[in-house]
C-alpha cells in the first residue's frame, strides 16, 4: 500500500511540474525568427519506367550525391542551405536542447560492461568508459579474474572522425590475430583490418567496401568476407583474402546474380564449417566448405526450393537445420555431415500449428 502511495505522489508531482512548464511556455511563447526564407528544393523532371509503369520523380537529381553525377555538388549546397535554415530557426532553443541532452545522458549508465562470453580459452567482453562515447573491446585468458587485455579502444580510434563505427570482431583460431571492420562515412561500407594481438601491429591489409563480416579459415591466414556493389551498396560477392596479398586480387568464391537475394558469410558454432547464405523473402540456399580447406570449392547444402527457407548450424557430427519445409511455423531437423539433401533431414523438434520456431542456438 505504501509503495502505491509513493508512486501516486510521484505521478502527481510530475503532472504538476508538467503543467507548470506548460504555463511558463504559454506566458513566453517561442518567437520564430522573422523574415527567414526556407530553402526550396529545385524540381527537375525525371521519368522513370519500371514493370510497365511510368512515374515522375522531380527530386531524382538528389541521387547524384551518391552516384557522383553532375549535380553532386548542387546536392551538397542544398543540404548546407537546409542546415543553415535549421540552425537559424532553432537558435532560440539551444539552452533547452542542452538541458534535454544532459537530462537524457544522466539517465544512461555511462560506465557499463557487456556479459562476458567464453571462446577458445578466452572471455571476451566490451566495456564503456565514463565520459567516453565508444566502447573498449577486451578479453581475459582462462578466468574472469585474469588480467585484462585491451584488444581495441574504439575511443582512441574514433578521434578526429565525425562518425566512427567498429564492428565484425573476429579472432583467429590460434587467438593471435583479430580481424575487424571500420566505417567512417556512415554508409555501412566497412574496411576490414587485421591486428596482431601479440605485437599490436596493424597489418597492411585493407579490404575496402565490405559488409564488415570477416570470417577466419582454420589456417589463421585466410579470411572470407562479403563485398558490396559500390553504387547500389547491395551485398554482391563473397571473396577470399589471404593475409599479405593485395585485396584487389582476392578470389570471388560466390557471386549473387539476383538482386532480390541478400548474401552473407559465416561460420558454424563448432568452427568446423564456413557457410555462404543466399536468401530472398521466401527461399534460401546455403553453400559450405570445411574451414580447414579454405581453397576448396563451396558445395550446395540443399538446392533452393520454392517458398522454402532454411538455415544451418553444426555441432558434434550433425548439421542442425531450422526450416519451414512442410512446416509453416518452422521445425528443427538434423542430418549427417555426408548427406545434407532434404530427403536426409530427420525432425527433432516437429512442426506445431500454434508455436513459431524463431531461432536455434547450439552449445
Amino acid at each position: 500500500m505504501q509503495v502505491k502511495t509513493i508512486a501516486g505522489l510521484a505521478f502527481i508531482t510530475l503532472m504538476a511540474a508538467s503543467c507548470q512548464q506548460k504555463k511558463e511556455m504559454e506566458k513566453k511563447p517561442y518567437a520564430w525568427p522573422a523574415n527567414v526564407q526556407a530553402p526550396v528544393c529545385e524540381k527537375k523532371p525525371k521519368e522513370l519506367i519500371a514493370h510497365g509503369d511510368t512515374r515522375l520523380d522531380p527530386y531524382y537529381w538528389l541521387n547524384d550525391f551518391f552516384k557522383k553525377g553532375p549535380d553532386s555538388s548542387n546536392v551538397v549546397a542544398y543540404l548546407e542551405a537546409e542546415n543553415r535554415y535549421y540552425d537559424t530557426m532553432m537558435a532560440g532553443t539551444k539552452t533547452l536542447q542542452e538541458d534535454l541532452f544532459k537530462e537524457m545522458k544522466a539517465r544512461i549508465k555511462e560506465k557499463d560492461e557487456s556479459v562476458p562470453y567464453l571462446k577458445n580459452g578466452y572471455y571476451y567482453y566490451n566495456r564503456l568508459v565514463e565520459g567516453k562515447d565508444y566502447f573498449v573491446f577486451c578479453r581475459k585468458k582462462g578466468s574472469l579474474d585474469a588480467p585484462e587485455e585491451v584488444l581495441l579502444d574504439v575511443n582512441t580510434l574514433a578521434e578526429g572522425h565525425a562518425y566512427y563505427s567498429a564492428a565484425g570482431f573476429s579472432i583467429s583460431p590460434d587467438n593471435n590475430l583479430m580481424a575487424y571492420a571500420v566505417d567512417t562515412v556512415s554508409r555501412r561500407q566497412y574496411v576490414i583490418m587485421v591486428k596482431n594481438l601479440q605485437t599490436g601491429e596493424l597489418y597492411a591489409d585493407r579490404i575496402q567496401n565490405t559488409e564488415g563480416d570477416p570470417v577466419w579459415a582454420a589456417d589463421n591466414k585466410t579470411l572470407f568476407y562479403t563485398a558490396k556493389n559500390p553504387v547500389t551498396l547491395l551485398s554482391e560477392k563473397i571473396k577470399r583474402h589471404k593475409l599479405g596479398t593485395d585485396p584487389s586480387t582476392d578470389a570471388v568464391v560466390y557471386e549473387e546474380k539476383d538482386p532480390s537475394n541478400y548474401i552473407g558469410v559465416g561460420k558454424s558454432k563448432s568452427d568446423k564449417y564456413i557457410f555462404i547464405t543466399s536468401q530472398a523473402t521466401l527461399s534460401s540456399e546455403i553453400r559450405m566448405i570445411d574451414a580447414s580447406t579454405p581453397e576448396a570449392a563451396f558445395t550446395v547444402f540443399q538446392p533452393r526450393m520454392k517458398e522454402v527457407l532454411y538455415n544451418v548450424d553444426h555441432a558434434g557430427s550433425l548439421f542442425y537445420i531450422r526450416t519451414n519445409l512442410n512446416a509453416k511455423n518452422f521445425k528443427i531437423a538434423t542430418c549427417p555431415e555426408n548427406a545434407t539433401a532434404s530427403n536426409n533431414w530427420t525432425d527433432i523438434v516437429p512442426h506445431k500449428d500454434d508455436v513459431l520456431v524463431q531461432d536455434i542456438d547450439l552449445f
